[in-house]
């Protein structure tokens, strides 16, 4: 009756990792030879471990990743152009709590979804917030929220994530609303929040794609988006004909 009140008791007040651990306990002979202050550490390292999985679980739902990609995974075969060094050095995501933007550039089929996706899911397993927008649907999107009224609490949401990855840059032309969207949501970011682009469209060309005779707005959006940034530029074959003829290839 005893351990039926506590492991109610301990369900009551939401400590479920705590409470699954003290039932391993209890079934478990090797747990009996432990003192309490060992089992009580146990039973302490299981909650914090339930918690920080259901984070995780929460943050990979809520970033919408397009692909299951994480940086363990990623292929540095000969000619893609990535250095581990660097990749180590951008998986410690001190860039995402610096507030500073990463391009992912490179042609179609080079793997800049899935890497943006494994910078994301990186992000996510250390706690930051993230989430996954291709830019075309974006802008469908923002465009509505003006007709009924909630372009301001779009703009709100998308200015609070610690990384917002933009998909597919480049690949739809825009028109004036558009762009001016783009660089409404990038100006609530500059500077304090990180924005991952990836576009086969190269960084010296996003000037012609963003004016759209309006100079000026591109050249803020360029200023915004590039100054300071760092860039990966994927190179090589395509990845998606690999995987149809090598090992299962990723990034």
């Amino acid at each position: 009756m005893l351990t039926h009140d506590t492991l109610r008791k301990l369900n009551e007040m939401k400590l479920f990792g705590m409470a699954q651990g003290f039932e391993d306990q209890l079934a478990s002979a090797a747990a009996a030879h432990l003192s309490f202050e060992e089992r009580f550490g146990l039973l302490t390292d299981q909650e914090m471990t339930f918690r920080e999985n259901r984070r995780l679980r929460r943050l990979l739902r809520n970033a919408k990743l397009r692909e299951s990609a994480c940086i363990e995974d990623v292929d540095y075969r000969t000619g893609r152009g990535l250095e581990r060094s660097e990749i180590a050095s951008l998986a410690l995501c001190n860039w995402i709590r610096h507030g500073i933007n990463l391009i992912v550039s490179g042609a179609t089929g080079s793997g800049k979804t899935w890497m943006g996706c494994a910078f994301g899911n990186q992000a996510c397993r250390q706690g930051l917030t993230v989430l996954f927008q291709r830019l075309p649907l974006l802008l469908e999107e923002l465009a509505v929220s003006h007709g009924d009224g909630s372009f301001r609490k779009c703009l709100n949401q998308l200015a609070k994530v610690d990384l917002l990855i933009l998909d597919d840059f480049g690949l739809a032309a825009l028109n004036a609303v558009g762009r001016n969207d783009l660089l409404e949501v990038i100006e609530q970011r500059s500077g304090h929040r990180s924005t991952l682009i990836t576009s086969q469209l190269p960084v010296d060309r996003w000037h012609d794609y963003l004016s759209g005779g309006n100079p000026t707005v591109a050249d803020a959006i360029l200023d915004r988006l590039i100054s300071g940034s760092q860039r990966i530029e994927l190179k090589g074959e395509s990845m998606r004909k690999l995987r149809g003829t090598r090992r299962p290839a990723v990034a």
